[in-house]
């Protein structure tokens, strides 16, 4: 046995844990929100805000695998226990709508 917390093991290899946006990359499509299985994630396009909720997470990295802007990705370690189930929130710049020049 390890004397775990004092040694801790060094994670395997592809392990799952924390879910990380690259907030500046993302395009807010939503793709995440609707084939997330544990409903951890929300997106608000006008207001370009990422929403995700680690209490609810269950490290499956389905939202990973279906990004679209590969902004989302997961680090090898967990997060550190909570006490209290707050929601990580992520600001960034929606995409801007082109607009076709009307011709004269």
């Amino acid at each position: 046995t390890r004397p775990y917390p004092a040694k801790a093991r060094d994670p395997f290899p592809a392990y799952r844990g924390e879910l990380v946006n690259e907030v500046e990359k993302c395009i807010f499509c939503s793709m995440c929100v609707k084939k997330c299985p544990a409903l951890c994630l929300e997106v608000d396009k006008k207001q370009g805000l990422w929403v995700w909720e680690p209490a609810a997470c269950v490290n499956c990295g389905v939202c990973v695998e279906v990004c679209p802007s590969k902004c989302l990705s997961q680090e090898t370690a967990h997060r550190i226990p909570f006490r209290v189930k707050d929601k990580v929130v992520r600001k960034g710049s929606p995409p801007v709508k082109k607009t076709k020049a009307k011709e004269a």
